[in-house]
């Protein structure tokens, strides 16, 4: 499904899946020679010289549009999951069970022979639905119905963290509804963004043609679509601007809601989703929801249910016939990301698996998979890395003793999650049915929407955890200020037991440095010890900080990642002052480790710093196709990982001094004008 929800979680990377299980890379501890690329000089193009081996063993297949480590790990994590679910699926179970739940949920992803059979008859029903519409005050409660099944029309509802009163929930309504997830691809001119919308508009057709439409009704159907998405796109805020906080903070109460937006029946809508009786919501883009409302309200019924066909077809589509999710990839896949062949049928079943059941699939893996002794080492090198933020921020020379105290309070207030949740989710409430693939869909979306919606009105599970445990990723929550590092992640080539310490504090303990970093970034930073959205900075002190972070946004604007595009550095702001903050603390955590047990150079010459450094480089090695370029560039907050490198390290002093780059190097900044934040 293409819906997009706005947790404020800041994680890592995005999330990799789409990966290749005969790509395996064989480590025994520390730097691979054969990762690098030992022509190139690392002071002209670091990347290429730490990750150049790397890259070349393992070249872009037609499956995927970008690979890189945190793909062929998730990878092996895949093949994992295969077997421990292939297994349930061929014993019998007792209905009821997470076995049966698995092994059945798995067996209809796989079975082509039914999906091709029953064509689009899984969704025929709502279709119809749609098509019965004939009454606009109908509406409210009807897209509501359809949020719950996961459709998304209009606008999007959610149950979070109240960032003003971090400690209790509140329902949240954001901007969305518009298929292609950002704003620009309806508003922008340029010739690859006109491309991809008018391919987008010709997919739409062909969508609309599957369900038996003759082409010129599915192109009339396909303009309406583009019609209703166009105005929601046009009133919705960018993802810049989405990354301040406080202008998408706006609790009112549902009667002012009312008035403000009176084109929707909020008392019919809130009814519908589960939150009869609601008193109260934050609304994160108020011209969203009125734009939703004014379209609901005035435009004509036609193109508002040919609207509303779509946001099914667009969800359902992989769960259907091979010709529905052939179109789709076809679309999504390749136009939109540069992919050439889509994934084996086994690995989107074992993805549809893991994102239904996936605190029960986790409990199985870590059981099997993931050693205690690696939690153990994690406790340690977090404290590690704890500690090393604290002494930096002691002595920051920019900032006042009083914001200071407050920082280190908030430092010492962090919730640390390592490995898999104390408390596993509860699935009994989830039925998995033999009755077709989608409908076992809606009926998780329906069981994962009520468990959100539940929590409206009550006290914050600060246990809870946003990633499933073999999730290859980590993350930092503001509204609870936790950090988090899942079993997924700590594998090679990020945490290697068998490595040393400059190989582990290079790689995941600069991602520990990560994601203590985030909360003190330029959107961490707004929210104190206890999560609150709350200024607890001295007036001359945020200046100060939004001066030195301005370093980081005018010197990604100007990198080049293709010749006629540029980085965001704005958008990339909060993730690339992490990974300049996690690089600074994991270092100086390195030192302090060493103190203790002192390290000489490696087999092959390396100093403990180049070590470091490698290891930090070989986290982000990676292939990427143009389309999948454009892509991120337009709608991530993550850097892509060559810049990741070669953008960052150029900032670092202690870079410079492990591999003497000096003035006349490609990669080399002038003191003056590098970054000193964290």
């Amino acid at each position: 499904m293409n819906t997009k929800i706005c947790l404020p979680i800041i994680a890592l990377a995005i999330a990799a899946t789409g990966c290749d299980g005969n790509k395996q890379t064989a480590q025994q501890g520390g730097i691979q020679v054969a990762n690098l690329d030992t022509m190139v000089n690392p002071r002209d193009d670091f990347y290429q010289y730490a990750c150049g081996g790397w890259m070349k063993a393992h070249p872009l297949t037609s499956e995927y549009s970008s690979y890189g480590t945190f793909n062929e790990l998730a990878e092996n994590n895949r093949s994992q999951l295969r077997t421990l679910i292939e297994g349930l699926a061929a014993q019998q179970s007792q209905p009821g069970t997470v076995a049966q739940k698995v092994g059945d949920l798995y067996k209809m992803a796989m079975d082509s022979t039914k999906l091709n059979a029953d064509g689009m008859a899984p969704i025929k029903g709502e279709l119809e639905k749609i098509s019965a519409l004939n009454d606009r005050s109908q509406l409210s409660a009807f897209v509501a119905a359809m949020r719950r099944d996961g459709f998304g029309p209009f606008f999007g509802v959610y149950v979070g963290a109240d960032e003003m009163n971090s400690s209790m929930n509140i329902a949240v309504a954001y901007q969305g509804g518009f298929s292609l997830g950002e704003r620009e691809y309806y508003l922008e001119n340029d010739e690859n963004t006109k491309s991809i919308r008018n391919q987008y508009e010709a997919h739409v057709a062909k969508m609309f043609e599957l369900t038996g439409l003759d082409a010129e009704q599915a192109k009339k159907a396909a303009a309406d679509v583009m019609t209703v998405e166009t105005r929601l796109a046009k009133s919705a805020k960018s993802a810049v601007e989405l990354r301040d906080p406080h202008a998408n903070y706006n609790k009112m109460s549902v009667a002012q809601l009312q008035k403000e937006v009176p084109g929707i029946d909020w008392d019919a809508y809130f009814s519908a989703i589960g939150l009869k009786g609601l008193q109260e919501i934050n609304v994160g883009q108020i011209a969203a929801l009125e734009e939703a409302a004014a379209l609901m309200e005035k435009e004509d019924l036609g193109v508002l249910k040919n609207y509303l066909q779509w946001k099914v077809l667009d969800a359902a589509a992989d769960y259907l016939s091979d010709a529905f999710v052939e179109e789709n990839f076809n679309f999504y896949g390749k136009v939109l990301s540069g992919k050439q062949e889509m994934q084996a049928r086994w690995k989107r079943a074992v993805s549809t698996v893991d994102g239904v059941l996936g605190e029960a699939v986790g409990q199985m893996y870590v059981e099997k998979y993931f050693p205690a002794a690696a939690k153990e080492r994690m406790v340690k090198l977090v404290a590690n890395l704890q500690q090393a933020l604290g002494e930096r921020i002691k002595g920051l020379a920019w900032m006042s003793e009083e914001t200071k105290a407050r920082a280190l309070e908030k430092l010492a207030a962090f919730h640390v999650k390592i490995g898999y949740p104390d408390k596993w989710r509860d699935y009994s409430k989830l039925d998995i049915k033999n009755d077709s693939y989608w409908a076992n869909i809606v009926r998780a979306s329906n069981f994962g929407f009520d468990y959100m919606i539940a929590k409206a009105g009550k006290p914050v599970d600060k246990d809870e955890w946003l990633m499933t445990p073999q999730t290859v990723n980590a993350y930092y929550n503001p509204t609870t200020n936790e950090i988090c590092f899942p079993a997924g992640i700590l594998q090679p080539p990020f945490f290697d037991m068998n490595s040393d310490d400059a190989c582990n504090y290079g790689a995941i303990g600069v991602v520990i440095g990560h994601e203590m970093t985030h909360g003190f970034d330029d959107q961490g930073r707004q929210y104190d010890k206890d999560g609150n959205l709350k200024d607890w900075w001295t007036e001359e002190d945020a200046k100060n900080f939004k001066e030195r972070a301005q370093v980081l946004v005018d010197w990604f604007n100007n990198i080049k990642v293709l010749p006629d595009l540029n980085a965001n550095g704005q958008l990339t702001l909060g993730e690339n002052i992490a990974d300049y903050g996690g690089l600074q603390v994991a270092y100086q955590a390195l030192q302090k480790a060493m103190a203790e047990n002192p390290l000489g150079n490696d087999a092959n010459g390396f100093t403990p710093a180049q070590r470091f450094f490698l290891a930090y480089a070989n986290v982000w090695a990676g292939n990427q196709r143009e389309e999948f370029i454009r892509l991120v560039t337009k709608s991530d907050p993550h850097s892509l990982g060559r810049w990741r490198v070669n953008g960052t390290l150029p900032h670092i002093s202690a870079w410079y001094d492990a591999f003497g780059v000096k003035e006349g190097d490609a990669l080399y900044l002038p003191e003056e004008q590098r970054a000193s934040i964290w």
